[in-house]
């Protein structure tokens, strides 16, 4: 196949741009459609994460281009974004999608997030019907490595996530959360982690707030333990969020929630007290002007590399063992991809081989006059046999030169045996000669 993927990442573009090509979840099947519309484009899905935007897409050739897709659809200039775009082809791009996966791409090397949101991505991209069978083929194949790496190496030990790493941060703030007022904003699975590393750093009160009410009930009712976490209508989130001492917010909102407005009135009722917001949502929900005002300070998804950092460190080592092994289940696949190039030459072996299986019993069953039903069984399974074992040591050989890819050897042995690598051909008669005489001879002893 010929595979394209295009994306932004945290590594290549600060959140102020990623957050304009977001892509949210109940506007994920839309957008996967819409790319899938673009000229070249047989199979397409979309990853958009806080950290990523990625267009996967099986095309007609290298030239289709999927690279504007981005821009045409948010309105933004291609001067400006594709500076930060990388874009990688068929080896390359299948050797990327796997690593991110496997969380080796992720800004936290090992958090298990992702493999669900790539999860989810297919899922969707599939129920959208823009996914065949190349991309099957492809995705479950990294989902498999994916959870192999998780197994197999140290990668998942100590699970580290942006939320945990959130909290994290919040602790060295502060020393220790003991006694201090947490507020959650957005009930969703980012929160609910966040929720539950609180909950083991020992914070002092958790509040938490949500759109859908009864989704905050049930995160609320999920994480309780030692702290019973109160909830609070999202009508009266901007009275309650000046109680908080740390706001921990990752809405799905196209806009900022908390804006410097917001802010002056939050010192007011703390009078001056510091506060301290960490917005792990993509769009950003703290307008980064906040950070201007005195005692609010603000940190984005993208400060928090700096604490993830110490955790790459961590997990050097595992990394290391975790690319080794998807190295080797890239090069795996490749090698079943190719392997896949000597099926119709396989196929024109096969069926010629049975033309030639079916005319010699239909010559010698004249001869032999009536069989019965038993002898008919024992001629079909006694010629099948014959053939099968003469095609085995062929038939390998096409699958071994398809799987080094060395395309001049699968040429010459499809011209060997006079069978075209693009489809059924003529095999000659002398590739069953030899075995014609030993066969008469058994059926007519049977």
């Amino acid at each position: 196949m010929t595979l394209k993927l295009i994306g932004v990442n945290h590594k290549t573009a600060p959140i102020a741009l990623r957050e304009k090509i977001a892509i949210g979840r109940d506007e994920l099947a839309d957008t996967t459609r819409a790319l899938a519309t673009t000229p070249g484009i047989t199979e397409c899905m979309i990853v958009s994460t806080c950290n990523r935007v990625e267009l996967v897409a099986v095309v007609e050739d290298n030239e289709t281009p999927v690279a504007g897709f981005l821009s045409r659809q948010f309105g933004i200039d291609a001067t400006v974004l594709g500076p930060h775009l990388y874009e990688y082809h068929d080896h390359e791009a299948v050797d990327h999608l796997f690593h991110v996966a496997a969380s080796l791409d992720s800004m936290v090397v090992g958090e298990p997030q992702i493999l669900g949101q790539v999860k989810e991505a297919f899922a969707v991209a599939r129920a959208a019907g823009t996914v065949s069978t190349q991309l099957e083929h492809l995705l479950q194949s990294a989902f498999a490595a994916a959870k192999k790496a998780r197994s197999e190496t140290g990668i998942g030990s100590n699970s580290v996530s942006i939320a945990s790493v959130a909290v994290d941060l919040a602790r060295k703030i502060f020393g220790s959360l003991q006694g201090r007022t947490v507020f959650l904003v957005g009930a969703g699975k980012m929160s609910e982690l966040a929720a539950r590393h609180l909950v083991q750093q020992g914070a002092g009160a958790i509040l938490v707030s949500n759109r859908t009410a009864e989704r905050a009930r049930r995160m609320a009712e999920e994480i309780q333990g030692a702290v019973v976490p109160e909830v609070i209508d999202f009508a009266h989130l901007y009275e309650a969020a000046s109680r908080a001492d740390i706001v921990i917010s990752s809405t799905g909102a196209p806009h900022p929630i908390f804006r410097p407005e917001h802010g002056h009135a939050f010192l007011h009722r703390r009078r001056n007290r510091p506060m301290f917001f960490i917005d792990i949502a993509v769009p950003r929900d703290v307008d980064p002007e906040m950070n201007k005002l005195d005692g609010i300070f603000v940190y984005d998804i993208d400060d928090l590399q700096q604490v993830a950092a110490s955790h790459m460190q961590e997990r050097s080592r595992q990394a290391v063992d975790a690319e080794a092994l998807i190295a080797a289940e890239v090069e795996r696949f490749h090698q079943r991809l190719r392997t896949v190039s000597a099926a119709p030459a396989i196929v024109a072996l096969q069926k010629k081989a049975e033309e030639i299986r079916m005319a010699e019993i239909h010559r010698i069953h004249s001869r032999l006059g009536t069989l019965t039903e038993e002898q008919l069984a024992a001629v079909e399974a006694l010629t099948r046999g014959l053939v099968n074992k003469f095609l085995h040591p062929p038939m390998q050989a096409l699958k071994q030169a398809a799987r080094e890819g060395d395309s001049a050897r699968l040429d010459a042995l499809c011209e060997e045996w006079a069978v075209s690598p693009d489809g059924p051909g003529e095999v000659p008669r002398e590739i069953v000669e030899p075995k014609k005489e030993e066969a008469e001879k058994k059926i007519r002893a049977s």
